[in-house]
């Protein structure tokens, strides 16, 4: 099964995808090219920033949501 296949599942499932859980979850290091590629065949993918802290400091980063 590929990646586009595997991503597109999870965010049809209901359940939101930052590039973290796609690297954990798929092995994926390009999160936001698989999903040019799932909007380029006309899946409609919201991202959304979110907040999140790290060791140091507080960062945006992108999550994913497939909209039905």
């Amino acid at each position: 099964m590929s990646q586009n296949h595997k991503i597109l599942s999870h965010l049809k499932s209901g359940q939101p995808l930052t590039a973290k859980d796609a690297l954990e979850l798929f092995g994926c290091f390009r999160l936001s090219a698989r999903v040019h590629d799932l909007t380029r065949k006309g899946h409609t993918i919201v991202s959304e920033p979110v907040t999140v802290k790290t060791r140091d400091e507080k960062k945006v980063i992108a999550e994913y949501r497939y909209a039905s």
